[in-house]
């Protein structure tokens, strides 16, 4: 259960990011994951969308509806409040992080990494221990 005074700290967030609750379209989704058949039967899930800036947010974090809705509300703020700023989500930042990570290296790149590896395989070489000669 989120307490008042943590309600009323979203509600700030809100009014800074003005997010007001009539720009808001609210809907309920069945939950799914962990938390069993409970879960997967209640539609514990809030789907929050601000129609003027077409933001949209989805929230299951919880098995309570009521608290989901309160975390949908604070998600979409910090959302709109971030996108403000001009800076990215940690979200956002994540993604791009594993994009870049699976991004095709470029011919001179691979050329570079092969030559690396056969620099140190040479080296390698070297520390071999020499056979008696015969």
């Amino acid at each position: 259960m989120i307490c008042p005074g943590k309600q009323a700290q979203i509600a700030a967030m809100m009014r800074e990011a003005e997010v007001f609750e009539e720009d808001l379209e609210e809907s309920f989704i069945l939950g799914g994951g962990p938390g069993g058949q409970k879960t997967n039967k209640t539609s514990s899930v809030v789907r929050l969308v601000h129609v003027p800036s077409g933001r949209q947010v989805k929230c299951g974090e919880t098995r309570s509806r009521e608290d989901n809705r309160w975390l949908a509300r604070r998600a979409l703020a910090e959302l709109v409040l971030a996108e403000r700023a001009g800076r990215k989500t940690a979200a956002r930042q994540a993604a791009e992080k594993i994009r870049r990570q699976k991004r095709r290296r470029s011919r001179r790149q691979r050329q570079i990494v092969l030559a690396d590896k056969r620099a140190n395989s040479e080296k390698k070489q070297r520390r071999r221990k020499v056979t008696g000669e015969e």
